[in-house]
């Protein structure tokens, strides 16, 4: 396989693996622990997990840019 081909699949892999390990942690806290359900039980714990949701969004964002880079 030549290397740009390889280079080009391997960043796909990484970047489904790092989408999917996201949403499995975020899935997992969000709807396991009832943090992502807005109600009067867990109202510092569901501030918690959305601010964490956009902040760890906008984390993955910047690791797609920096993985991508050579490629825009």
């Amino acid at each position: 396989m030549e290397p740009e081909v390889r280079e080009f699949l391997q960043k796909i892999v990484w970047s489904l693996f790092s989408v999917l390990v996201w949403l499995l942690i975020n899935t997992l806290v969000g709807l396991k622990f009832g943090f992502a359900i807005i109600e009067n039980e867990h109202i510092t714990g569901t501030v918690i997990f959305y601010t964490w949701l956009i902040i760890s969004f906008y984390f993955l964002f910047k690791l797609f840019k920096r993985l991508w880079k050579s490629h825009l």
